[in-house]
Protein backbone atom coordinates (compact mmCIF):
# COMPACT_ATOMS: atom_id res chain seq x y z
CA UNK A 1 0.00 0.00 0.00
CA UNK A 2 1.28 3.44 -0.86
CA UNK A 3 1.73 6.15 1.34
CA UNK A 4 1.29 8.86 -0.33
CA UNK A 5 -2.33 9.49 -1.51
CA UNK A 6 -3.11 7.40 -4.38
CA UNK A 7 -4.16 8.61 -7.79
CA UNK A 8 -5.72 6.56 -10.70
CA UNK A 9 -4.86 8.04 -13.74
CA UNK A 10 -6.80 6.66 -16.94
CA UNK A 11 -4.85 6.97 -20.01
CA UNK A 12 -1.39 7.93 -18.35
CA UNK A 13 0.54 6.15 -20.32
CA UNK A 14 -0.43 8.82 -22.95
CA UNK A 15 1.45 12.36 -24.21
CA UNK A 16 -0.27 14.54 -21.33
CA UNK A 17 -1.08 11.39 -18.52
CA UNK A 18 2.52 10.61 -18.40
CA UNK A 19 3.93 14.31 -18.06
CA UNK A 20 0.80 14.44 -15.32
CA UNK A 21 1.76 11.49 -13.78
CA UNK A 22 5.61 12.91 -13.28
CA UNK A 23 4.52 15.55 -11.76
CA UNK A 24 1.76 13.89 -9.16
CA UNK A 25 5.37 12.24 -8.39
CA UNK A 26 6.78 15.34 -7.65
CA UNK A 27 3.75 16.58 -5.19
CA UNK A 28 4.02 13.56 -3.35
CA UNK A 29 1.24 11.72 -4.63
CA UNK A 30 1.23 7.81 -6.26
CA UNK A 31 -0.22 7.09 -9.55
CA UNK A 32 -1.54 4.75 -10.58
CA UNK A 33 -1.89 4.20 -14.50
CA UNK A 34 -4.76 2.55 -16.33
CA UNK A 35 -4.25 2.08 -19.78
CA UNK A 36 -4.70 -0.26 -22.41
CA UNK A 37 -1.99 1.08 -24.14
CA UNK A 38 -3.44 1.30 -28.15
CA UNK A 39 -1.74 4.63 -28.22
CA UNK A 40 0.17 5.25 -24.95
CA UNK A 41 3.43 3.97 -24.43
CA UNK A 42 4.83 1.11 -21.43
CA UNK A 43 8.23 3.30 -21.31
CA UNK A 44 6.39 6.60 -20.27
CA UNK A 45 4.93 4.73 -17.57
CA UNK A 46 7.64 5.27 -14.96
CA UNK A 47 6.13 6.93 -11.48
CA UNK A 48 3.93 4.30 -10.72
CA UNK A 49 2.64 0.93 -11.46
CA UNK A 50 0.58 0.36 -14.58
CA UNK A 51 -3.18 -1.54 -14.66
CA UNK A 52 -3.10 -2.63 -18.56
CA UNK A 53 -6.81 -2.40 -18.88
CA UNK A 54 -9.28 -0.54 -20.74
CA UNK A 55 -11.75 1.61 -19.45
CA UNK A 56 -15.21 -0.45 -21.17
CA UNK A 57 -13.69 -3.30 -18.50
CA UNK A 58 -15.57 -1.82 -15.65
CA UNK A 59 -14.97 -4.84 -13.48
CA UNK A 60 -11.13 -4.51 -13.60
CA UNK A 61 -11.22 -0.59 -13.16
CA UNK A 62 -13.48 -1.14 -10.25
CA UNK A 63 -10.80 -4.02 -8.67
CA UNK A 64 -8.11 -1.06 -9.27
CA UNK A 65 -9.25 1.23 -7.16
CA UNK A 66 -10.71 -1.25 -4.34
CA UNK A 67 -6.64 -2.52 -4.57
CA UNK A 68 -5.08 0.49 -4.63
CA UNK A 69 -7.80 2.73 -2.39
CA UNK A 70 -7.33 5.46 -4.99
CA UNK A 71 -9.13 8.84 -3.60
CA UNK A 72 -9.42 10.45 -7.44
CA UNK A 73 -9.18 10.04 -10.81
CA UNK A 74 -7.19 11.51 -13.46
CA UNK A 75 -9.63 11.00 -16.88
CA UNK A 76 -7.08 10.77 -20.06
CA UNK A 77 -8.24 8.05 -21.58
CA UNK A 78 -9.45 8.57 -25.21
CA UNK A 79 -9.65 9.25 -28.86
CA UNK A 80 -9.04 12.52 -29.87
CA UNK A 81 -8.20 12.62 -33.65
CA UNK A 82 -10.60 15.87 -34.74
CA UNK A 83 -10.38 14.00 -38.32
CA UNK A 84 -11.01 10.84 -37.31
CA UNK A 85 -13.90 11.57 -35.69
CA UNK A 86 -15.84 12.64 -38.40
CA UNK A 87 -15.09 9.77 -40.98
CA UNK A 88 -15.50 7.08 -37.62
CA UNK A 89 -17.97 8.78 -35.50
CA UNK A 90 -18.87 5.11 -33.44
CA UNK A 91 -15.58 5.12 -32.70
CA UNK A 92 -15.64 8.55 -30.64
CA UNK A 93 -18.62 7.40 -28.71
CA UNK A 94 -17.88 4.37 -27.82
CA UNK A 95 -14.79 5.18 -26.44
CA UNK A 96 -14.92 8.67 -24.97
CA UNK A 97 -18.60 8.06 -23.77
CA UNK A 98 -19.22 4.46 -23.44
CA UNK A 99 -15.81 4.10 -21.76
CA UNK A 100 -16.33 7.07 -19.72
CA UNK A 101 -19.52 5.64 -18.23
CA UNK A 102 -17.82 2.34 -17.47
CA UNK A 103 -15.54 4.37 -15.68
CA UNK A 104 -17.48 6.32 -13.58
CA UNK A 105 -19.94 3.10 -13.13
CA UNK A 106 -16.87 1.89 -11.18
CA UNK A 107 -16.41 5.08 -9.18
CA UNK A 108 -19.67 5.37 -7.84
CA UNK A 109 -19.52 1.37 -6.78
CA UNK A 110 -16.54 2.00 -4.82
CA UNK A 111 -17.41 5.64 -3.82
CA UNK A 112 -14.45 7.04 -5.26
CA UNK A 113 -15.77 10.47 -5.33
CA UNK A 114 -13.69 12.86 -7.04
CA UNK A 115 -12.39 13.01 -10.70
CA UNK A 116 -10.72 15.64 -13.09
CA UNK A 117 -11.71 15.02 -16.60
CA UNK A 118 -9.59 15.92 -19.55
CA UNK A 119 -11.82 17.99 -21.96
CA UNK A 120 -11.24 19.99 -24.65
CA UNK A 121 -11.90 23.61 -26.30
CA UNK A 122 -13.49 21.65 -29.12
CA UNK A 123 -16.51 21.67 -27.22
CA UNK A 124 -16.68 25.59 -28.09
CA UNK A 125 -16.83 24.87 -31.98
CA UNK A 126 -16.50 27.93 -34.17
CA UNK A 127 -17.13 30.66 -31.03
CA UNK A 128 -18.45 34.43 -32.06
CA UNK A 129 -16.19 36.25 -29.81
CA UNK A 130 -12.42 36.09 -28.47
CA UNK A 131 -10.98 35.73 -25.67
CA UNK A 132 -13.23 32.65 -25.02
CA UNK A 133 -14.97 32.27 -21.48
CA UNK A 134 -16.15 29.45 -20.53
CA UNK A 135 -19.89 30.46 -20.10
CA UNK A 136 -19.37 30.72 -24.20
CA UNK A 137 -22.18 28.18 -25.27
CA UNK A 138 -20.71 24.74 -26.42
CA UNK A 139 -21.18 24.56 -29.92
CA UNK A 140 -19.33 21.36 -31.36
CA UNK A 141 -18.73 20.99 -35.03
CA UNK A 142 -17.63 17.34 -34.78
CA UNK A 143 -17.98 14.03 -32.79
CA UNK A 144 -14.76 14.86 -30.77
CA UNK A 145 -16.03 17.80 -29.14
CA UNK A 146 -19.36 16.63 -29.13
CA UNK A 147 -18.68 13.58 -27.44
CA UNK A 148 -16.36 15.71 -24.54
CA UNK A 149 -19.04 17.99 -24.22
CA UNK A 150 -21.48 14.85 -23.48
CA UNK A 151 -19.22 13.49 -20.70
CA UNK A 152 -19.00 16.90 -18.94
CA UNK A 153 -22.87 17.18 -19.30
CA UNK A 154 -22.88 13.27 -17.62
CA UNK A 155 -20.38 14.56 -15.11
CA UNK A 156 -23.01 17.38 -13.91
CA UNK A 157 -25.74 14.84 -13.75
CA UNK A 158 -23.37 12.02 -12.11
CA UNK A 159 -22.99 14.87 -9.38
CA UNK A 160 -26.69 15.32 -8.68
CA UNK A 161 -27.30 11.86 -8.57
CA UNK A 162 -24.25 10.18 -7.10
CA UNK A 163 -22.20 13.11 -5.47
CA UNK A 164 -19.43 13.07 -7.94
CA UNK A 165 -17.38 15.85 -7.91
CA UNK A 166 -15.62 16.77 -10.72
CA UNK A 167 -13.35 19.31 -12.65
CA UNK A 168 -13.17 19.89 -16.26
CA UNK A 169 -10.22 20.87 -17.37
CA UNK A 170 -10.60 22.41 -21.46
CA UNK A 171 -7.46 22.56 -23.48
CA UNK A 172 -6.37 24.85 -25.82
CA UNK A 173 -3.26 23.49 -28.16
CA UNK A 174 -1.04 21.27 -25.77
CA UNK A 175 2.99 21.42 -27.20
CA UNK A 176 6.22 21.11 -25.83
CA UNK A 177 7.81 18.29 -24.02
CA UNK A 178 9.31 17.45 -20.57
CA UNK A 179 11.84 19.63 -19.73
CA UNK A 180 14.18 16.96 -17.96
CA UNK A 181 14.32 15.60 -21.58
CA UNK A 182 11.81 12.03 -20.21
CA UNK A 183 8.99 12.42 -22.03
CA UNK A 184 7.64 14.29 -25.25
CA UNK A 185 4.84 13.70 -27.99
CA UNK A 186 5.11 10.51 -29.91
CA UNK A 187 1.92 9.32 -31.57
CA UNK A 188 0.55 7.74 -34.56
CA UNK A 189 -0.21 9.33 -36.26
CA UNK A 190 1.12 12.51 -35.61
CA UNK A 191 -1.26 15.29 -36.14
CA UNK A 192 0.15 18.26 -34.58
CA UNK A 193 1.38 21.55 -35.78
CA UNK A 194 4.77 22.00 -34.18
CA UNK A 195 5.62 17.78 -33.58
CA UNK A 196 5.29 17.21 -37.38
CA UNK A 197 7.38 20.28 -38.27
CA UNK A 198 10.36 18.57 -36.32
CA UNK A 199 9.43 15.08 -38.15
CA UNK A 200 9.72 16.09 -40.97
CA UNK A 201 13.25 18.47 -40.44
CA UNK A 202 14.43 15.26 -39.21
CA UNK A 203 13.13 13.16 -42.21
CA UNK A 204 10.37 11.06 -40.58
CA UNK A 205 7.77 12.52 -42.34
CA UNK A 206 7.13 13.60 -46.12
CA UNK A 207 4.34 16.12 -47.37
CA UNK A 208 4.17 17.91 -44.15
CA UNK A 209 0.93 20.31 -45.32
CA UNK A 210 0.04 23.59 -43.42
CA UNK A 211 -3.69 24.66 -43.80
CA UNK A 212 -4.50 27.88 -45.15
CA UNK A 213 -3.02 31.13 -45.87
CA UNK A 214 -5.93 33.61 -46.32
CA UNK A 215 -7.53 33.94 -42.90
CA UNK A 216 -8.53 37.17 -41.42
CA UNK A 217 -5.76 37.97 -39.28
CA UNK A 218 -2.10 39.28 -39.90
CA UNK A 219 -0.55 37.51 -41.76
CA UNK A 220 -3.09 34.87 -43.78
CA UNK A 221 -2.03 32.10 -40.91
CA UNK A 222 -4.52 30.58 -37.93
CA UNK A 223 -3.97 32.12 -34.93
CA UNK A 224 -4.29 29.38 -31.69
CA UNK A 225 -3.37 29.43 -27.91
CA UNK A 226 -0.65 26.97 -27.38
CA UNK A 227 0.28 25.38 -23.74
CA UNK A 228 3.35 24.13 -22.38
CA UNK A 229 2.65 20.16 -21.70
CA UNK A 230 4.47 20.73 -18.20
CA UNK A 231 2.00 23.54 -17.33
CA UNK A 232 -0.79 21.34 -18.21
CA UNK A 233 0.85 18.67 -15.53
CA UNK A 234 0.90 20.83 -12.98
CA UNK A 235 -2.76 22.56 -12.87
CA UNK A 236 -3.89 18.73 -13.35
CA UNK A 237 -2.26 18.28 -9.65
CA UNK A 238 -3.69 21.61 -8.33
CA UNK A 239 -6.95 20.40 -9.71
CA UNK A 240 -7.04 17.50 -7.97
CA UNK A 241 -6.03 18.98 -4.63
CA UNK A 242 -8.35 21.64 -5.04
CA UNK A 243 -11.36 18.84 -5.10
CA UNK A 244 -9.73 16.61 -2.51
CA UNK A 245 -9.39 19.69 -0.18
CA UNK A 246 -13.20 19.29 -0.04
CA UNK A 247 -14.24 22.32 -2.64
CA UNK A 248 -16.99 21.99 -5.65
CA UNK A 249 -16.06 20.98 -8.56
CA UNK A 250 -14.86 23.62 -11.66
CA UNK A 251 -14.77 23.69 -15.54
CA UNK A 252 -11.93 25.96 -16.49
CA UNK A 253 -10.34 27.06 -20.01
CA UNK A 254 -6.34 26.09 -19.92
CA UNK A 255 -4.34 27.98 -22.18
CA UNK A 256 -2.22 31.18 -21.51
CA UNK A 257 -4.68 33.96 -22.82
CA UNK A 258 -1.81 34.82 -25.92
CA UNK A 259 -2.22 33.48 -29.34
CA UNK A 260 0.29 32.61 -32.20
CA UNK A 261 0.03 32.13 -35.98
CA UNK A 262 1.49 29.32 -37.69
CA UNK A 263 3.62 31.75 -39.39
CA UNK A 264 5.27 32.72 -35.43
CA UNK A 265 5.40 29.07 -34.86
CA UNK A 266 7.34 27.90 -38.07
CA UNK A 267 9.82 30.94 -37.90
CA UNK A 268 10.38 29.70 -33.68
CA UNK A 269 11.01 26.51 -35.19
CA UNK A 270 13.47 27.67 -37.74
CA UNK A 271 15.31 29.97 -35.29
CA UNK A 272 15.31 27.07 -32.54
CA UNK A 273 16.31 24.47 -35.48
CA UNK A 274 18.11 26.29 -38.35
CA UNK A 275 15.93 25.08 -40.73
CA UNK A 276 12.70 25.83 -42.57
CA UNK A 277 10.96 22.11 -43.38
CA UNK A 278 9.74 22.10 -46.12
CA UNK A 279 5.97 22.69 -46.20
CA UNK A 280 3.05 21.99 -48.42
CA UNK A 281 0.64 25.32 -48.73
CA UNK A 282 -2.88 23.75 -48.43
CA UNK A 283 -6.41 25.27 -48.55
CA UNK A 284 -7.73 25.75 -45.33
CA UNK A 285 -9.70 23.10 -43.61
CA UNK A 286 -13.45 22.98 -43.08
CA UNK A 287 -14.23 24.37 -39.44
CA UNK A 288 -10.86 25.63 -38.45
CA UNK A 289 -11.71 28.90 -36.60
CA UNK A 290 -9.40 31.86 -37.83
CA UNK A 291 -8.13 32.80 -34.07
CA UNK A 292 -8.83 30.49 -31.08
CA UNK A 293 -7.76 32.35 -27.93
CA UNK A 294 -8.57 31.49 -23.87
CA UNK A 295 -10.12 33.76 -20.96
CA UNK A 296 -8.01 31.91 -18.89
CA UNK A 297 -9.15 33.93 -15.56
CA UNK A 298 -11.18 31.45 -13.65
CA UNK A 299 -8.27 29.19 -13.67
CA UNK A 300 -6.04 31.38 -12.29
CA UNK A 301 -8.87 32.58 -9.63
CA UNK A 302 -10.17 29.28 -8.71
CA UNK A 303 -6.79 26.93 -9.01
CA UNK A 304 -4.06 29.08 -8.60
CA UNK A 305 -3.11 28.45 -12.44
CA UNK A 306 -0.50 30.09 -13.27
CA UNK A 307 1.42 28.92 -16.47
CA UNK A 308 5.25 28.85 -16.27
CA UNK A 309 6.56 27.27 -19.66
CA UNK A 310 4.26 28.58 -22.31
CA UNK A 311 6.52 31.10 -23.59
CA UNK A 312 7.07 30.14 -27.60
CA UNK A 313 10.71 29.82 -26.97
CA UNK A 314 10.21 27.14 -24.34
CA UNK A 315 7.89 25.15 -26.30
CA UNK A 316 10.26 24.93 -29.36
CA UNK A 317 13.62 24.19 -27.03
CA UNK A 318 11.93 21.27 -25.57
CA UNK A 319 9.53 19.64 -27.94
CA UNK A 320 13.05 20.30 -30.36
CA UNK A 321 15.60 18.48 -27.83
CA UNK A 322 13.65 15.83 -27.20
CA UNK A 323 12.50 15.16 -31.40
CA UNK A 324 16.17 15.62 -31.48
CA UNK A 325 17.11 12.48 -28.82
CA UNK A 326 14.50 10.27 -29.79
CA UNK A 327 14.35 10.35 -34.16
CA UNK A 328 16.19 10.05 -36.96
CA UNK A 329 18.92 13.17 -37.62
CA UNK A 330 18.33 12.41 -41.22
CA UNK A 331 17.08 16.05 -42.69
CA UNK A 332 14.63 15.99 -45.28
CA UNK A 333 13.62 19.56 -46.15
CA UNK A 334 14.74 22.69 -47.89
CA UNK A 335 14.70 26.56 -46.99
CA UNK A 336 11.25 27.43 -47.45
CA UNK A 337 9.14 31.26 -46.32
CA UNK A 338 6.69 30.23 -43.37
Amino acid sequence: MASEPVILVSGGAGYIGAHTCKELKRNNFYPVVLDNLSTGHRSFVKWGPLVECDIRDSATVEKAIRDTEAQAVLHFAGHSYVGESVQNPFKYYDNNITGTLSLLSAMVRTGCKHIVFSSTCAIYGEPATIPILEDTPPKPINPYGASKHMVERILADFKTAYGLESTCLRYFNACGADLDGELGEDRTPETHLIPRAMLSILGRIQNFELFGSDYPTPDGTAIRDYIHVTDIARVHVQAVQHLLDGNEGVSVNLGTGLGYSVREIMNAIAKETGVHPSAIRSPRRQGDPPILIADIARARQILGYDPQHSDLSTIVRSAWAWHKATHSRTPSCSHTNA
